[in-house]
């Protein structure tokens, strides 16, 4: 199975002209991180030796760590490279579900220049490949997540032609270009901006390549591309506005005295005045 899901992202890569990303110049890479920004219920995370600990709101993930949530638990990572996401935090209102907003216990809003993704209730992801290669001209950010159970939703920024961010599920592997997408790891897939582009095998022991765009969701399984469903539009929307409330910090306004006064110079009185 391990070489099937490396063989469809090699096809995904291709399809969507990424394959020049793979021999990047180790020299010039950075490690891309994960902040986790918001946490509501439990959750843990693993580097590796099956060694498990709490998530908490501020921890740093890295290439190779695996996170797993709880039941009515979800947790908000943002990707980015190491110096900026150690320096983000903040608080921020709470991301409402359908019809039912939880109760956050801690809250981010993210900025401009940030991936951000939700893991959702039992669901366990791993970070396998989170890299970044500055080429002078250009940033090439390499982001893979494996989708082992449950389900996530995210926002990925637009990226350079060369960079990609692929996440790998049981059945196939998504490619995500600039959208706000949701998947699960039974092969749903929907996009309610830009598109995404899956590769999967089919039946007859090819592979198929799907593109699913806004507001159009596509299961893998059952081959069927259908509208995304009312129930969904809700939590959707809100994501939606979460993402164009970038920075909630208030703005500080300085204003320009220009009144002039007049200075008088006054003689200091003498103490031994009669």
């Amino acid at each position: 199975m391990k070489r099937t899901k490396n063989s469809l992202s090699w096809l995904l890569a291709a399809v969507i002209t990424l394959a020049g990303v793979v021999g990047a110049n180790a020299e010039s890479a950075k490690q891309r991180t994960g902040k986790v920004v918001r946490v509501k219920g439990a959750a843990r995370y693993s580097t590796g030796g099956n060694v498990w600990q709490p998530l908490k709101v501020g921890t740093i993930l890295h290439s190779g760590t695996i996170v797993q949530t709880a039941s009515d638990s979800f947790a908000d990572v943002v990707l980015n490279e190491e110096k900026t996401a150690r320096a983000s935090s903040g608080i921020a209102a709470a991301t409402a579900s359908a019809g039912n907003p939880p109760p956050v216990t801690m809250g981010y809003r993210p900025v401009a220049e940030q991936d951000l993704v939700r893991i959702w209730d039992d669901t366990v992801l791993a970070f396998d490949r989170l890299n970044a290669t500055e080429t002078g001209a250009d940033k090439i950010t390499e982001t893979e997540l494996d989708l082992r159970s449950g389900r996530i939703f995210g926002s990925v920024k637009k990226q350079s032609a060369a960079s990609r961010f692929e996440i790998k599920i049981p059945n196939g592997v998504a490619g995500i270009r600039g959208t706000i997408f949701f998947i699960s790891a039974d092969g749903l897939c929907g996009s309610s901006a830009g598109s995404i582009i899956i590769a999967f095998p089919t039946p007859g022991g090819d592979t198929g390549t799907q593109t699913v765009v806004a507001g159009f969701q596509f299961n893998i399984t059952t081959g069927e591309m259908v509208p995304i469903p009312s129930s969904m539009l809700p939590v959707l929307t809100e994501w939606i506005q979460q993402q164009s409330r970038f920075d909630s910090r208030p703005k500080h306004t300085f204003v320009c005295d220009d009144t002039i006064r007049p200075v008088t110079r006054t003689k200091p009185e003498s103490d031994d005045e009669d």
